[in-house]
């Protein structure tokens, strides 16, 4: 969604908006998660934020392909690295080991030449790094967050209305309404996008309930590989050497995680 024919934000204003819009009645369903986690929402609101500003400005400086290793790779061994610091969270060797090759995976997945790794501009480095930094703390927070609220489903609900409303409000006085107005051309794309955010990340809040968060994270990671074989198998796109080891990485760091 982030390559429509918007402005990377405008996009992501699009989506979450959507999103915001999908959680709303959810709400009456779940209810409202327990006053104590409003922190957490707080905290996770503001990390996300951060999040989407880092991504759009990598992505305006670089191409999806240098972003993504750095931003998406990086994050589930930063998250890993402090969850266990921060929140004790329990992490074997293997576990510790089966997230560092997939973190490898993702990077080598992304990959298209060395020229990528090593001809990439520093402004967006520093921005795919910040990315990465955001993903950890928003992982931490909603991982913490929905562990105390006791109702996952309630407390994502929670989440997605507020998190698409900052965002939403913020670039509307950032940048005002005109610049609003060209996302209106793509309210379906948005709706479908906003759809499959609310699904896919509070299927991640849930595992984090029942799952050391760390594991969750890199697990989650692993939707490259299935990118790379609608790529491949839809797309038409070659088969590269790059995928097929980053597929035996991903797969063997999955393995380490499970054995854990």
């Amino acid at each position: 969604m982030l390559k429509l024919r918007l402005d990377p934000l405008m996009a992501m204003v699009l989506i979450h908006a959507a999103g915001s819009v999908i959680a709303l009645p959810a709400l009456f369903f779940t209810g409202l998660p327990p006053a104590s986690t409003l922190i957490w929402l707080i905290a996770s609101t503001i990390l996300h934020m951060g999040y989407y500003f880092a991504l759009a400005g990598a992505y305006r400086l670089a191409d999806m392909g240098q972003v993504y290793p750095v931003a998406r790779g990086s994050a589930p061994l930063l998250t890993g690295l402090f969850s266990v610091i921060l929140l004790g969270e329990p992490l074997t060797q293997l576990g510790a080991a089966g997230i560092g090759m997939l973190g490898l995976g993702i990077f080598v997945m992304s990959l298209r030449s060395a020229k990528d790794a090593t001809h990439m501009d520093r402004r967006a480095l520093l921005f795919a790094g910040l990315t990465a930094v955001t993903i950890c703390g928003y992982t931490l927070a909603d991982g913490s967050g929905a562990r105390a609220s006791g109702n996952p489903l309630a407390y994502s609900a929670a989440l997605f209305v507020m998190d698409g409303m900052a965002l939403t409000l913020f670039v509307l006085w950032l940048r005002g309404g005109e610049a609003m107005k060209p996302i209106l051309g793509f309210w379906p794309q948005g709706l479908a996008g906003g759809a499959m955010s609310c699904g896919s990340y509070t299927i991640a809040i849930w595992a984090m309930t029942v799952a050391p968060i760390p594991l969750v994270a890199a697990v989650r990671e692993t939707s490259v590989l299935f990118g790379a074989v609608i790529a491949v198998v839809f797309l038409k796109e070659p088969l590269r050497l790059n995928r097929i080891l980053a597929a035996v990485l991903i797969v063997i760091g999955l393995t380490l995680i499970r054995l854990q």
